[in-house]
């Protein structure tokens, strides 16, 4: 059964970097084809889709915020991590990694989410 679980601190202090990690199961990050994402959702605002990296560690970035994120993964571990730097309050959102059958597709599987707030 796949299952995807975000974990990383709830709290980061403004300025500050911002790391997540999504722990899959069930299945390889590194099987042909899948993409895993992060999404974010601020509160009261829609999903944001963030960047992701594929089967092959190729990584892919929202325009918007590539000059501070960077995803990585570890394939011993079967996780991929998300890092995004000089956090402000805008950046206080629920994190999701999500999985995606092709690059763009919809997501098929998705964690339960991390709240994240940027305070001092």
């Amino acid at each position: 059964q796949m299952q995807l679980q975000e974990s990383g601190p709830g709290l980061v202090k403004p300025s500050q970097t911002l790391s997540l990690t999504c722990t899959v199961s069930g299945d390889s990050i590194t099987t042909r084809n899948y993409y895993w994402n992060w999404i974010r959702q601020p509160p009261g605002k829609g999903l944001e889709w963030m960047g992701a990296i594929n089967y092959a560690g190729n990584t892919f970035y929202s325009p918007s915020l590539k000059s501070r994120t960077s995803i990585s993964r570890d394939a011993s571990k079967n996780q991929v991590t998300l890092q995004l730097n000089s956090v402000t309050p805008e950046d206080d959102a629920v994190y999701y990694c999500a999985r995606a059958p092709g690059f763009g597709d919809g997501m098929d599987y998705w964690g339960e989410g991390t709240l994240v707030t940027v305070s001092s």
